[in-house]
Parts: structure tokens; sequence; C-alpha cells
């Protein structure tokens, strides 16, 4: 349903999160690419969502749609304690993708 891309900033940020929450992170990615299912999200802007777990994990995210290719693409991680200047940060990397 959707392909799932991330951001250079994406992985180390992953790469440094313990292994439960790295699991907690994967069965998300896989209900969205099999079933589109995203679960507790919030929409933040045009081009930006976030998704978010109980615990205040949070990964920003964009969405992009060309003719029957979906995909999205995974900017950053954080959590509700650094959502601020973490959206700033996500908002940067859609402008810096963009002009790719």
């Amino acid at each position: 349903m959707f392909s799932i891309l991330g951001t250079q900033e994406y992985a180390e940020w992953y790469q440094v999160q313990p292994f439960k929450i790295q699991g907690l992170i994967h069965a998300r990615l896989e209900r969205i690419k099999e079933h589109g299912h995203f679960g507790d999200a919030k929409h933040i802007s045009s081009r930006l969502s976030e998704l978010r777990w109980k615990n205040g994990l949070r990964i920003y995210f964009s969405i992009s749609i060309k003719e029957n290719y979906k995909s999205i693409v995974l900017l950053i991680g954080g959590t509700k304690s650094s959502q601020k200047s973490d959206i700033a940060k996500a908002k940067k990397l859609i402008l810096q993708l963009n002009k790719v």
C-alpha cells in the first residue's frame, strides 16, 4: 500500500533507540506499509504529520502520492518533550527534500 523511505537524520535517530522501541516502530511501519493503517497520527501542516505513541515517542513524516505510487518519508524522530524543535527540523528537512 505504501513504500517507506527515511532520511539520514531519521536513520541515525532510529539506530540509537532501544530494541524495544525499535520493535514498536517496526510493527507500526509494517501496518502502514501493508494496510495503510497509521494508528494514532496527527496532521501538523500541509506536508507534515506525526505518528504518536502513548509513551511520548514521535516520528515526523511526509506523504507523497504520485499517480498510483504512495510513499512516506520518515523525517526525524523524537519525543513529546522535544516536539517543538523536532517539528522545526522536520519542516527544514521537507524543504531540503523538495530541492532535490
